[in-house]
């Protein structure tokens, strides 16, 4: 019974928390009461909050004993503790234990009833105010140990030896007679390790629980947690298994329920029932064979004996294997057939398996070949049933393999290898045979032969050289072409063919020298398996055929005769080309004719002209010529099979030079085609006029170099005569002029216009503002003009002539093109213009804004802002009132 004095301090401490709750320190204790076991140990809490001053609080612990609390312990006053329980603080049995810096534990061992009672929990003030409550109570209850736990007398060994599958029980007894009201929970556990692992529990709260480990086993009702009335708890387990293994124990802990409704654990305790040893079933594959070495086309007998230690229920599940390398894993493996644990065997057209008696499991393949060699091994798996009816394996084991080699029944035969036509000159045909003979254990229907051809090139040097593959027949007869020969395939030069059963072909339609060589054939023998796949089984090559003939080099001759000897300006140019050639068979020829003009012809810098061409079909075409008034003016023509003649009209003194014959011999090559068999270049007939013509030079002339945007730039082309005087009429000229648009004449000239001997002017596309004109002001004179010239009109101009003059027969003669000194044009800006239209734009709108701002301004005060102020009319035409007197 709690002690008056004990209530009134319960009550000041209540209503001392009521008032830290609005502000200021708080201690926390457990609440009352602490209800524990005699001889067991007790931790009593003690922490505090809202406090000010050092983050690290002191705490003091008080025992309410005869009207007065006894110090027991301190935290840092090392005299703090009464003489009655110093001993029991020095040698631990009562001792302080912080946890952090503002909580602690007082803990008691081995806890006697003379120790229950009140407990004061006391923390020194370090706050500037005394503010909340630096202390709290608990009350301690002991209780005596009621709690008892024991194996089982039922239970008749505490060590078993079982077998894997086998069902057993454990038994322990709990019970505990207290003067409070406390609940048991009871766990089994299992260690076959360093800890304890959970198997089932009975909660102190009345409900079953289990492991993860055993959550499974324990649905299905393999695993089960019995409570018997007479206080007894049993574990069963219906199908042992290896992690079953192991001490067995049954934790027991006793708890009960405190004045907030919480659970707390006051004591635990335990007994070991038994040391469990699970033997796994044994289990012992073999493999028997009667015939590990067998013919193509044989049966394969192999039989698998299981031995087992195992009684009662089980079911036997065989699975045959079968891989190329004996140390193959069963992911690697290819499954033949199972006979699973309801006897149901997989479905296979070639093997069968069959039960000889309870533990010999037969396998037989029928119609074997070459892919069956290799190693066959069985996997053989022991299944149990469980109370769910489901299935449990306990054993499984894998025989040995055995080596089975199938020896295939390989075709004989040989190959000959003749050339049924060779050839004895380029592009002739050639064609080689490649035949079968002395064939045996060729049965048709199973075996199929194809061929490949390889060719070895002729080299004289002692160089190593690479068989090149033209053409393969894989099994199905269909022909892989080489990458060499692929596009002579496709274009119908090269023909493979399959004559007869035993004879195959290769025929060249057209052989060139790059096909001299050697040729071999290869016939390989394909077996059919009963999957209807083809297996090459053997590759026999024939002897090389050697296809040469000696070839002698091409040569040709080319000459060049001028008809005419002499001849002048306007007059017609002629000459012929001859050709001769040897060790070319039936040649066709192409005929080119080049000038070669002096370096001073700016109009062919690289100095070579290519002027007409007529091809080995007599199909003439001008080349390089440009003049568009005399196109045709040249004429190439075949005279003889070895003669070509080439006729000039008109000549003109820019035809001077040097002509040549270019001559290219062509053969006849595969498929109708042509091919370039040698080149020939003839001797050089040269095209002389003596000058005796007037002499033209040019110039560029302006007046102001330096201009400013937007003003008008005058250049003149100005040309002059030397030598015999001519007639304007006599004369033209085609003048170009052209810009260099930096300072150091480094960048290609840009075209600006143009205007030829007829008058048409010509002007290139222009992306500014600014424009071009061009204009003939005299015979000699040209002007070219930039109107509303811009900045990028700047750099080196020039102008480029061509003159034009008549004969006296009336023929109009080209003379060389000329090119003046270039002369630089600078553009600038003028800044006055620049900013004069700018800045009188801007002052008449400011003007004008401003005007409008104050015409909005009056006309808002005059209309908008006026107020009208009504006042009280007064009647003047009458006497005032008698109150207002």
């Amino acid at each position: 019974m709690q002690s008056p004095g004990a209530h009134l301090r319960s009550t000041e401490f209540h209503i001392a928390q009521l008032r830290a709750l609005c502000r200021g320190r708080i201690v926390t204790v457990p609440t009352s009461p602490l209800i524990r076991v005699e001889g067991t140990e007790v931790v009593i809490p003690c922490s505090v909050s809202e406090y000010d001053g050092p983050r690290e609080q002191n705490f003091e612990w008080e025992f309410w004993k005869e009207s007065k609390f006894v110090r027991i312990v301190s935290t840092w006053d090392t005299t703090f503790t009464s003489e009655e329980y110093q001993k029991r603080v020095d040698s631990k049995e009562i001792k302080l234990r912080r946890n952090t810096n503002d909580a602690v534990e007082l803990v008691i061992k081995n806890v006697q009833p003379a120790d229950k009672g009140e407990y004061k929990c006391t923390t020194p003030s370090t706050d500037a105010t005394v503010q909340g409550n630096y202390y709290a109570t608990v009350d301690l209850k002991v209780i005596a140990d009621g709690l008892k736990v024991n194996r089982c007398n039922t239970q008749s060994s505490a060590s078993l030896r079982l077998s894997e599958g086998v069902s057993f029980e454990l038994c322990c007894s709990a019970s505990t007679h207290t003067s409070e009201h406390t609940h048991l929970h009871v766990t089994w556990q299992v260690k076959s390790g360093p800890s304890w692992r959970e198997v089932l529990s009975l909660t102190h709260e009345g409900k079953f629980h289990s492991s993860p480990e055993y959550g499974e086993r324990y649905h299905s009702g393999d695993v089960r947690f019995d409570a018997a009335t007479n206080d007894t708890y049993w574990l069963s387990v219906s199908q042992a298994l290896p992690v079953d293994e192991g001490a067995y124990r049954c934790l027991v802990s006793e708890w009960v329920k405190g004045t907030d409704g919480l659970w707390q654990k006051i004591q635990e305790k335990s007994v070991e029932t038994a040391s469990m040893v699970i033997q796994q079933t044994a289990l012992d594959v073999v493999l028997i064979t009667k015939n590990a070495s067998v013919t193509e086309r044989d049966s394969l007998d192999l039989t698998c004996n299981i031995t087992t230690d195992r009684s009662g229920i089980f079911q036997a599940e065989v699975t045959w294997y079968f891989s190329e390398s004996p140390s193959g894993t069963l992911s690697d493996a290819q499954v033949l057939l199972s006979w699973d644990r309801d006897s149901v065997v997989s479905d296979s057209a070639f093997v069968s398996l069959s039960r000889m008696d309870g533990n010999s499991y037969h396998l037989l393949v029928h119609d074997v070949d070459v892919e069956n060699s290799g190693f066959y091994f069985c996997q053989a798996t022991i299944w149990v049933p469980l109370h769910n009816r489901s299935w449990h394996k306990v054993a499984e084991r894998t025989s040995a393999p055995v080596n089975v080699v199938v020896t295939a029944l390989d075709p004989d035969y040989q190959v000959l290898l003749n050339a049924s036509k060779a050839p004895k000159f380029s592009d002739d045909p050639t064609e080689l045979e490649c035949r079968i003979t002395n064939a045996q254990n060729t049965e048709e229907g199973n075996i199929r032969f194809t061929v490949s051809w390889y060719y070895r090139p002729y080299i004289r040097s002692d160089d190593v050289v690479t068989d090149e593959l033209l053409g393969t027949m894989d099994a199905d007869w269909m022909l892989l072409v080489g990458d060499g020969s692929r596009q002579r395939a496709e274009n119908g030069e090269i023909i493979f063919s399959k004559q007869t059963m035993d004879t195959f072909s290769l025929r060249i339609q057209w052989t060139s020298e790059t096909d001299r060589g050697d040729y071999y054939c290869v016939i390989s023998a394909w077996i059919r398996h009963r999957n209807n796949s083809w297996v090459k089984s053997k590759d026999v090559p024939s002897a090389p055929v050697s296809i040469f003939w000696a070839t002698q080099d091409y040569k040709l001759t080319v000459e060049a005769v001028k008809l005419k000897s002499f001849f002048v300006a306007g007059h017609t140019f002629e000459m012929t080309c001859k050709v001769s050639s040897k060790n070319i068979k039936t040649p066709r020829y192409s005929v080119l004719i080049t000038a070669e003009k002096p370096l001073t012809d700016q109009s062919n810098p690289s100095g070579t002209t290519r002027i007409i061409s007529l091809n080995q079909d007599s199909v003439v075409r001008l080349e390089d010529w440009k003049d568009q008034a005399r196109v045709d003016g040249v004429v190439l023509e075949k005279v003889q099979e070895n003669e070509f003649r080439y006729r000039m009209y008109q000549t003109q003194i820019s035809d001077a030079g040097l002509y040549r014959c270019v001559v290219t011999a062509w053969s006849p090559g595969g498929g109708g085609m042509w091919r370039e068999a040698v080149n020939g270049l003839s001797n050089p007939i040269q095209i002389d006029f003596q000058n005796s013509g007037p002499v033209f030079n040019v110039s560029v002339h302006s007046d102001n170099l330096t201009i400013y945007q937007g003003e008008l730039a005058d250049l003149l082309c100005i040309i002059t005569r030397e030598g015999v005087p001519l007639e304007p009429e006599d004369m033209s000229f085609d003048v170009s002029w052209f810009a260099v648009r930096s300072f150091a004449l480094d960048r290609e000239p840009v075209f600006l216009a143009s205007l030829d001997r007829t008058g048409i002017v010509t002007q290139a596309r222009r992306n500014g503002s600014s424009d071009l004109s061009l204009e003939r002001i005299s015979p000699l004179e040209f002007r070219l003009r930039v109107h509303s010239s811009e900045d990028h009109d700047f750099g080196n101009h020039y102008c480029s002539v061509t003159p034009w003059v008549r004969s006296p027969t009336g023929v109009w003669q080209q003379e060389p093109e000329i090119k003046s000194k270039p002369i630089f044009l600078s553009v600038k800006m003028d800044v006055l213009n620049a900013f004069k239209y700018p800045l009188l734009i801007g002052t008449g709108l400011a003007t004008l804004i401003g005007l409008l701002s104050c015409l909005i301004g009056y006309c808002s005060s005059h209309w908008c802002c006026k107020k009208e102020v009504q006042e009280t009319r007064r009647e003047r035409r009458r006497l005032m009132s008698m109150e207002m007197d």
